[in-house]
């Protein structure tokens, strides 16, 4: 019986070993950083109706075949006459220098919830113009 309370109380500690033992936790060498996504298009409702949800939708270029989407960044910026949301879709590229070039239209979407009644102004990026500066495709919500 001694023996068996022994070995019991030494069952987790040999547990966690095995667990820990089996496990590969070496750096594989994959290399990434998020870049911002270019959109090209956007599909708003015409209007929005106080506390509902909405789905919208987005397209989006991808850059090449070592670049994945994953999700969207939206930033607050209130104004007197508007409530403004910046929309900008993010992805993973895997650094590989043997990436080949895609330029694919894909397309995701994201749930958005109507909390004010002043119109809505959503500012999507479609990437930098040559000086480097962001451009946006702007699209007016009125809420009711």
């Amino acid at each position: 019986m001694k023996h068996m309370k022994r070995l019991l109380k030494g069952l987790p500690l040999l547990l966690f070993v095995l667990l820990y033992a089996g496990c590969d936790v070496t750096d594989d060498g994959a290399k990434y950083h998020f870049v911002p996504l270019q959109i090209t298009a956007a599909d708003v409702p015409e209007s929005f109706q106080l506390n509902q949800s909405y789905e919208i939708g987005v397209t989006y270029l991808r850059p090449n075949g070592c670049t994945g989407f994953q999700g969207f960044d939206v930033i607050s910026q209130d104004s007197a006459d508007y409530v403004i949301r910046r929309v900008v879709a993010i992805g993973a590229e895997f650094q590989d220098p043997s990436c080949p070039e895609t330029n694919d239209e894909l397309q995701e979407s994201f749930q958005f919830i109507c909390l004010y009644s002043k119109p809505y102004l959503f500012r999507f990026y479609t990437g930098d113009d040559e000086a480097g500066a962001p451009q946006y495709l702007e699209v007016e919500v009125h809420a009711y």
